[in-house]
């Protein structure tokens, strides 16, 4: 069987050909490779994988040699940076790439790419298309300004106009890949999801679409090492990203200064570069409105010195600030299915997660660690109940706080729950399950069945 991934990042060992920087995003998709390559011999799948590169390599293909097995690799231009435009220029080149594969199953990644809809329009076999369900950019768009300040959300600095990147633009960005979402959604012949979320979305906008449930397969450092109470910062919060609006940073400063009174040693840690810089010119320069109103929230709050962003961070890396953190926390405003809180229930790192979009289908509040009432908003079809205080940023940031506090003023049940969350991201991230799983699924589309 010929199967054709088409990926929105290169995988490292790529990048690594190519001269170009490896991103550590998205690490599963390399892990779920290499259980396809080791087995090879007896699944008989001959891997293609079709990645964005620079306008300089387009149409570069190659093998590389993984785990003693040939993996194929296909280069196409698309302006990344700009994932809100749609290039017509995707469709023949993917199309030149499909046409040297000729695929049995075209696996695609993610339903909110330019070059996800390319593939679409261009392959003419819908029933052995394949689109996997990652975040969904409609919902992402309705809760995208999640209880930002009126002001903040139209603030516009030097760097956002330059950019042409505000706050307001980006949520445009999104309802606009949105559109492209929908249109993919509505033509392909199978779906891959893993939530009731995304299974809702999936047949409002095709309920023709066949849809199967996997569940997904971590980067590999994340199936060994598990959290020591007695070696981590015990109030050290960790969020594995804070850089736009809808993944809640806002809301964690302000239920840290809630807990800073009880919890004099509280920091928040935070993945990626930093969003609050400000010491050299160059820095003011750079800041973003959402960063300039962080900036603002530890300020007046009294976080100064307790926000530490942490930079990009590796696989290795990311394992680490999960050990060593007091807490995980997802206050995100929409997610369907978080791989970050799979790598921290799989480490059995105590959980706190608000209770939106998928994320009841992946982690199960007072057996995995605490869920709290997220932000739920009436324009979101799939959960339509909306109460008079849902408006307010200070009423979230009080149930994430209270959250975070009961779980750590209660040792014994921490530890329960801990416990619970390794068995449940065992049971939901287990490899062979995972595997066998996408075997049934590629077999399926690729007799037609």
């Amino acid at each position: 069987m010929r199967v054709l991934w088409i990926c929105n990042l290169m995988l490292p060992q790529a990048a690594e050909r190519l001269g170009q920087e490896p991103s550590h995003k998205e690490g599963w998709v390399g892990g779920l490779c290499s259980v396809i390559l080791q087995r090879q011999e007896e699944n008989k799948i001959e891997l293609h994988v079709a990645f964005p590169v620079p306008a300089g390599l387009d149409g570069c293909e190659g093998s590389l040699d993984m785990e003693n097995h040939v993996l194929f690799y296909h280069g196409f231009y698309e302006d990344t940076a700009h994932a809100e435009r749609y290039d017509q220029g995707l469709e023949s080149r993917l199309g030149r790439i499909m046409d040297r594969v000729r695929p049995d199953v075209v696996h695609c990644f993610g339903a909110e790419f330019a070059h996800t809809l390319a593939a679409v329009r261009c392959f003419g076999k819908p029933e052995r298309l394949l689109v996997g369900l990652q975040g969904l950019c409609t919902v992402i768009a309705q809760a995208y300004m999640a209880d930002l300040p009126a002001k903040v959300q139209k603030r516009v600095t030097l760097r956002d106009l330059l950019r042409k990147d505000s706050i307001e633009q980006q949520q445009r960005k999104y309802r606009i890949r949105g559109e492209r979402e929908r249109e993919i959604i509505g033509r392909a012949g199978n779906i891959i999801g893993r939530t009731e979320f995304d299974l809702f979305y999936t047949k409002l906008w095709n309920n023709n679409a066949r849809y199967f449930c996997m569940n997904e397969t971590l980067r590999p450092c994340f199936y060994e090492g598990i959290w020591r109470e007695e070696s981590c910062h015990a109030h050290a919060v960790f969020l594995s990203q804070g850089d736009y609006p809808l993944k809640g940073l806002h809301y964690m400063l302000c239920a840290a200064s809630g807990l800073v009174g009880r919890y004099p040693d509280l920091e928040v840690w935070v993945a990626g570069n930093s969003l609050v810089r400000y010491d050299t010119w160059k820095d003011r320069l750079r800041i973003s409105a959402y960063g300039s109103y962080l900036r603002r929230l530890i300020r007046e709050r009294g976080l100064e010195g307790r926000v530490r962003f942490l930079g990009k961070l590796s696989g290795e890396e990311m394992k680490r600030a999960y050990l060593d953190c007091g807490v995980y926390v997802c206050c995100s405003s929409n997610e369907n299915s978080p791989n970050s809180l799979g790598e921290a229930m799989m480490l059995g790192v105590p959980c706190v997660a608000a209770d939106v979009g998928g994320i009841p289908s992946l982690f199960e509040g007072g057996k995995d660690g605490l869920l709290y009432r997220g932000y739920h908003t009436a324009e979101i079809e799939y959960d339509n109940i909306c109460d008079e205080e849902e408006g307010s940023m200070e009423v979230q940031a009080n149930r994430l706080a209270e959250a975070i506090y009961s779980l750590w003023e209660d040792g014994e049940r921490r530890a329960a729950l801990c416990a619970g969350a390794r068995r449940h991201a065992a049971r939901i991230h287990d490899r062979e399950a995972n595997y066998r799983r996408l075997m049934e699924i590629y077999g399926q589309i690729a007799e037609g069945g």
